[in-house]
């Protein structure tokens, strides 16, 4: 069975009101910025995938004062590895100050002698022409079968050659385990609209309704094996790590590996679910992990989108984050069916979390 499909960007869809709270006196870096602040700022979206040779997401990209790291997948929707990589390797050359991307590589002929060895010098010849990052997917975990017909789980031994040889040429790896804790529950226990409608519609992908395929809690302890077994590869959970249902248990995970950062790609209404219950918590949340969150979407430019919407579309999503993360303005979330206040944080930790953890994380040396 394939795995669930990824969540859309909740952000779609997103329509601003009027009201806003005062952020209180602080100035200085203790002040929140304001939505005039949007264009002003260096920002960096650490997860992205620019699937066509178009480059209007690039071109919003300079627009709104942000640079993209864009991420191969090997995912079947998407365009072949080889093209997704033609396609980053000429959006970088063209722009390398706003365009990066991350490598991966194909479980295909897994368990083969000869799989490691091309492997690991796809990813030489990836790193030496720019790659920044490695991306491993969902496919392992949920997808693959070993000649058993077991599962192929991220802590298989077979796969511990290739985190080694990743940690030795000095990137780090970017880690999709799992899916949205939603996709385990029932639809009326799910937390977001969009996760509901979907699952509706496709139950082949509702791991609710599949027992036999593995747990939520067995992924999660997969991947944890995973990275404590190797404690100097600089790993960064994609998608809040699949931990979004509960910024406490990703407070635990980020405790226990300290070489780990999360990016907070395509989860944003769970933290605003979150902090329409308990706004303090999660602002807290924020401030303490300031250094460990990357700033992320999840955009996808689909080969043969309509480029005035792809620009449309990516500026509305991370006008309606900035929104949330940067300013004490409040918002109504469709998929909520709720008015959501921002957490208005301080400018340093918008800083980090928007641009400096990027460039740290991914080696790019900015002056900052």
């Amino acid at each position: 069975m394939a795995a669930c499909t990824p969540t859309p960007s909740a952000e779609t869809g997103v329509a601003a009101d009027t009201s806003t709270e005062a952020a209180g006196p602080a100035t200085g870096d203790d002040a929140p910025y304001a939505m005039a602040d949007f264009a002003t700022v260096r920002k960096f979206d650490a997860h992205v995938h620019a699937n066509d040779a178009d480059t209007s997401m690039l071109q919003q990209a300079r627009a709104d004062n942000f640079e993209l790291l864009s991420i191969n997948v090997d995912y079947p929707d998407f365009p072949s590895l080889q093209h997704q990589r033609e396609i980053t390797l000429a959006q970088a050359k063209a722009d390398p100050a706003h365009f990066h991307w991350a490598a991966t590589f194909s479980m295909s002929g897994f368990g083969d002698k000869a799989w490691l060895q091309q492997v690991n010098a796809g990813l030489d010849r990836d790193v030496a022409e720019g790659a920044v990052a490695v991306k491993v997917w969902k496919n392992i975990g949920m997808v693959e079968k070993d000649a058993q017909g077991k599962a192929i789980m991220l802590d298989n031994p077979g796969l511990a050659p290739v985190a080694e040889h990743v940690r030795a040429l000095g990137v780090p790896l970017i880690a999709h385990q799992g899916e949205p804790y939603n996709c385990w529950l029932p639809l009326d226990k799910m937390t977001t609209n969009n996760d509901r409608e979907y699952f509706a519609k496709h139950p082949q992908y509702h791991m609710y309704l599949h027992p036999e395929q593995p747990s939520h809690a067995t992924l999660m302890a997969a991947r944890d094996r995973f990275v404590a077994a190797h404690p100097t590869l600089r790993v960064v959970g994609a998608h809040m790590a699949s931990l979004e249902y509960d910024v406490d248990v990703l407070a635990g995970f980020l405790d226990r590996f300290p070489n780990a950062t999360v990016d907070l790609a395509a989860r944003m209404s769970q933290v605003q679910y979150q902090s329409n219950a308990d706004r303090a918590k999660v602002r807290d949340f924020f401030i303490r992990y300031q250094d460990r969150l990357l700033y992320g979407t999840d955009l996808t430019q689909s080969p043969g989108a309509e480029p005035a919407q792809v620009k449309a579309e990516t500026h509305a999503v991370w006008q309606s984050d900035w929104r949330y993360l940067a300013t004490a303005e409040t918002q109504h979330v469709d998929v909520l069916e709720a008015d959501v206040q921002g957490l208005g944080l301080p400018r340093s930790v918008i800083d980090k979390v928007y641009y400096s953890n990027a460039v740290r994380e991914f080696n790019l040396q900015r002056a900052l």
